[in-house]
């Protein structure tokens, strides 16, 4: 039995099976974005701020790698990353690896899907800020912003102004050495030391970093709306007034198309607007927003932790440097209130005011359409009014006619009349049938215009 030809066959499967079980490639493995065998978000390519033509390059172990990556992967997408420096990356993750390195939930992948293509998000989670504003969709920390799809026609002005405008205001945050027995009296704002008067002035001037991509992904958005405005406005008025010059099927199809167009634009409109609002109207989602605060926040709880511990076990001729160091994280303290949101608020504020704007034209080009349609309600009316007047009267002309029909058929019976045997008596008698005819005619029209049935 055991050297049957069925088992021979079983042990051939299994040798089969087990020279099929092979461990996938390390390049496979790094392309998938494995947190074991490579660091995240350096798994295809790397550009920087000058090369803006070469965004992919071969990577470890070629096309063949990145291809095999793909096809394992199967949720990797396409991921965009700019620092605080302006350098950017092409790179493909997977939804693991993006939550791994920004510390969101995965339901906040999902609203960066296509599913929610053209709803407008601002979240705020402890680490990051997810940012969905009709094309844009990114996740944006103190440090990096991770930009989704950057290769689309729509997000290459985003990518263009974060290129253009993150390097030089990364200029503003660089500072010299610090003198180590002023130490007691600085702040750290990100990476660098500053005096604590240059860091409340730089924090009052200059925005967060996160705040410096949501405003360039505001005026994006709000610029692209605003166009698409202006490309309605110079298609509908001279559609609109065509109709109202010439009511005909054509332009009635062009104007129900131009509405179906408005009602969409007007409605994202309507959403970033509403998003916008909604975080106006919290105070506490803006504070939530303020990533950069709560690093240094952290940081400088890390530092008073290793202060304490420094002056826990220093002597009593340290208490007046104690003093300055405790005066420096009162101004500290100070500077980084939570309940402090007036710069996201003014700079919400002037968007929501070019987005107010932007609906206000849609609105009255809306309001346009609308007299419009009026106007030519108005027309067909007049005509509808028009024919039933040519109507009533051509009913009062077809009842004279029947008169003068009913009284030509009772003398076309055969009956005997004086009337046959007379000579001459036929033109007579019919002119003045025709004549009774109209003057009928007459009588009953001047009733109907006497009634105003009939205009003048």
């Amino acid at each position: 039995m055991g050297k049957g030809p069925f088992s021979f066959r079983r042990t051939s499967v299994r040798r089969r099976l087990k020279k099929t079980a092979e461990p996938p490639s390390p390049s496979a493995l790094r392309q998938i974005g494995s947190p074991t065998n490579s660091p995240p978000l350096n798994n295809i390519t790397n550009t920087n701020n000058g090369s803006n033509n070469s965004l992919v390059s071969p990577g470890v172990g070629g096309a063949m790698a990145v291809g095999k990556g793909k096809k394992k992967t199967g949720g990797a997408r396409l991921w965009m990353r700019f620092d605080r420096s302006g350098q950017s990356e092409l790179v493909e993750c997977d939804k693991s690896t993006i939550i791994r390195r920004a510390s969101i939930p995965a339901r906040d992948l999902r609203i960066l899907g296509p599913v929610f293509s053209h709803s407008s998000n601002i979240l705020a989670r402890e680490k990051a800020m997810v940012v969905n504003l009709e094309f844009i969709k990114a996740i944006v920390t103190a440090e990096e912003v991770l930009l989704l799809d950057p290769l689309r026609q729509e997000v290459l002005p985003f990518v263009d102004q974060l290129r253009q405008q993150l390097p030089h205001k990364s200029l503003i945050h660089g500072a010299g050495p610090f003198d180590e027995q002023d130490n007691e009296m600085q702040v750290f704002t990100g990476r660098n030391w500053l005096p604590v008067p240059e860091a409340v002035e730089g924090l009052q001037c200059e925005l967060p970093f996160e705040f410096q991509v949501l405003e360039i992904a505001l005026e994006v958005v709000c610029t692209y709306l605003d166009s698409n405005v202006a490309d309605l406005e110079r298609e509908a008025y001279p559609v609109l007034d065509e109709l109202a010059r010439n009511v005909s099927t054509k332009n009635l199809e062009l104007v129900r198309s131009l509405k179906s167009n408005l009602t969409h634009l007007l409605a994202r409109v309507q959403k970033v607007r509403d998003e916008i609002e909604h975080l106006l109207d919290d105070n506490e989602d803006m504070a939530h927003l303020y990533l950069t605060r709560k690093q240094i926040q952290i940081q400088q709880s890390e530092v008073l932790l290793g202060v304490s511990a420094s002056n826990s076990i220093s002597s009593c001729t340290h208490l007046p440097r104690n003093s300055s160091k405790r005066s420096g994280s009162l101004v500290t303290s100070n500077l980084l209130d939570d309940n402090d949101v007036e710069d996201l608020e003014m700079l919400l504020e002037a968007y929501f005011m070019q987005l107010d704007g932007t609906r206000n034209k849609i609105l009255s080009v809306r309001e346009y359409i609308d007299d419009t349609e009026d106007y030519v309600n108005i027309q067909l009316d007049n005509q509808r009014n028009e024919l039933i007047q040519l109507q009533l009267v051509l009913t009062i002309a077809s009842f004279a006619i029947a008169v003068e029909t009913l009284i030509a058929g009772w003398f076309g019976m055969n009956i005997p009349c004086i009337l046959y045997q007379k000579n001459g008596i036929f033109e007579i008698f019919v002119g003045c049938i025709t004549a009774g005819c109209i003057l009928l005619f007459l009588v009953v029209l001047g009733y109907a215009k006497w009634k105003k049935l009939i205009g003048s």
